[in-house]
């Protein structure tokens, strides 16, 4: 399920990417180093609203970290809220 998220990066900074009917929703982060990614922002569109997408991303931006070997700085608000939920991610993060 996560294959339809695309990550892109731009030198420090970069973004997961869930692309449906047109509609995107994203979760930006910066660079910081080779093992540690500051989670930045989360926006979900109204019309993603209920479908997980969110979690979605985050979900991604974990499973990345724990297989590539960074950190997660979550200063996103959803980033933490949902690393606060999922105490099995506790390693994927800095903080």
């Amino acid at each position: 399920m996560m294959d339809d998220i695309r990550k892109e990066i731009d030198g420090s900074k970069g973004r997961y990417v869930l692309t449906q009917g047109g509609t995107e929703a994203e979760l930006t982060f910066s660079v910081a180093s080779p093992t540690l990614v500051i989670a930045d922002h989360t926006a979900v569109p109204d019309a993603f609203r209920g479908t997980g997408a969110g979690l979605r991303l985050v979900e991604r931006l974990v499973a990345d970290a724990k297989s590539e070997g960074f950190k997660i700085i979550p200063l996103c608000p959803f980033v933490n809220a949902q690393r606060a939920k999922n105490p099995d991610w506790a390693d994927a993060f800095k903080v």
